[in-house]
């Protein structure tokens, strides 16, 4: 395996995990997940349009580059060579 194919696994897992963590974070219409978590971060005071802007360019971000790593990989990855 290629120093690149590792570098994007890395990236793959990290954008995948970071993906993941930033859509729970979003407020949602209900008593979901999300309010469970983000309850204390959301306050009427502090400017929730602006984080949730901040929220929604960070998930898109992280959304790109993982569908940028895994277009990459699936070109540039070995066939074959998985557990070798």
């Amino acid at each position: 395996m290629s120093v690149l194919n590792i570098i994007l696994t890395v990236l793959l897992f990290i954008s995948g995990l970071l993906c993941i963590a930033l859509v729970l974070m979003h407020s949602g219409k209900g008593t979901g997940v999300s309010d469970m978590i983000a309850s204390s971060m959301y306050n009427a005071n502090s400017g929730s349009g602006v984080w949730e802007k901040n929220l929604d360019r960070l998930t898109i971000i992280s959304a790109t580059i993982f569908g940028v790593c895994v277009l990459v990989m699936a070109i540039t990855f070995p066939t074959g060579t998985i557990g070798l």
